[in-house]
């Protein structure tokens, strides 16, 4: 209870406080997009997205800025997912035939309804994508969204987003990321903007997304993944860097003084830590050089299992503290 009642007061908090921030940053691409009329089907829409974009790499963004603008988080569909279905068939051939109906059937359903769960956003970009002439995948696997996470020892499938080659190279998006969040407290979709998903970084995205495929082009290391720390929107946008600890997992007793080491951080002269009764801690001794901003924290037991470092009301980053 403890630990989902502090993962809902940060969530809150990055939500309030960045949303605002993000609703406004709309590229000249979001701009047009914003502008579309409601289109009869994905084949309409693909062929302006064609008419309004030459390149690749916009007609990528503009596809995920209409899905991530457009449809909206199916909470009902999340909380009570249909069966799965079944699919009768009398060879190869005929089973590929019903399965692409039914991926059909789904995607339209989700373009008209304007809501649908992450794997109904990824469907929706990849044939959009591929009705524009781009290659697309859908990638499904595992994503890093709870302080439970840090740490965990076992992966499974809760996610889905979109890899798109753009030149020959591989670029990773999450729609459903990019139009929102789910409270997981209150259990209501929570609406805004966050262009940050498209084309991300690498070393951020892969530290939030495992994809059950061991495709070379998305393979990441289990591991680092597994015990990564849980970032935050902020901390992504500002291309904050830990460099230490190198773990997300901390391993301290009573007393023990916890150095940190964090890259692009310069700006801000607010950094405190959040602990399990919700109390805000003052971070003052503070050292930088060279745009790295080094402290400590002295550890109690009192604070809780999680630390989470935040400037004024922006959660930036979780850590998950053991017993040595």
């Amino acid at each position: 209870m403890i630990i989902k009642k502090i993962a809902f007061i940060l969530f809150y908090l990055n939500l309030v406080f960045i949303s605002s921030a993000y609703s406004q940053k709309y590229n000249a691409i979001d701009s047009i997009i914003l502008k579309y009329p409601n289109f009869g089907n994905t084949e309409i829409l693909a062929k302006r997205i064609n008419t309004d974009f030459a390149s690749e790499y916009d007609r990528a963004r503009a596809i995920y800025s209409w899905i991530a603008i457009n449809i909206n988080y199916d909470v009902k569909k999340f909380l009570n997912p249909s069966a799965s279905k079944r699919i009768s068939f009398k060879d190869q051939s005929d089973y590929e035939r019903e399965l692409q109906k039914y991926v059909n059937d789904r995607i339209k359903k989700t373009f008209r309804s304007k809501k649908g769960v992450c794997e109904d956003f990824s469907l929706l970009y990849e044939q959009i994508g591929t009705l524009s002439g781009l290659k697309v995948k859908v990638v499904r696997g595992n994503a890093k969204v709870h302080l439970s996470d840090i740490g965990k020892k076992r992966l499974y499938t809760n996610h889905a987003w979109n890899a798109v080659e753009i030149n020959g190279k591989w670029i990773l998006l999450d729609a459903t990321w990019g139009g929102g969040s789910l409270d997981y407290e209150t259990m209501v979709d929570i609406k805004w903007f966050t262009p940050i998903y498209f084309d991300m970084n690498p070393k951020y995205f892969n530290a939030r997304h495992f994809p059950e495929s061991e495709d070379d082009d998305f393979k990441i290391d289990k591991e680092v993944y597994l015990n990564g720390p849980l970032i935050y929107d902020k901390m992504i946008e500002k291309d904050c860097e830990i460099l230490f600890p190198k773990s997300g997992v901390i391993v301290a007793n009573e007393g023990d003084k916890i150095l940190f080491k964090i890259k692009n951080l310069s700006e801000f002269n607010d950094l405190a830590f959040l602990n399990k009764n919700n109390q805000k801690f003052q971070i003052t001794y503070l050292k930088e050089e060279n745009n790295v901003l080094e402290f400590e924290v002295l550890y109690k037991r009192q604070m809780g299992q999680f630390i989470t470092l935040y400037r004024y009301q922006d959660a930036l980053v979780s850590f998950k503290i053991v017993s040595k």
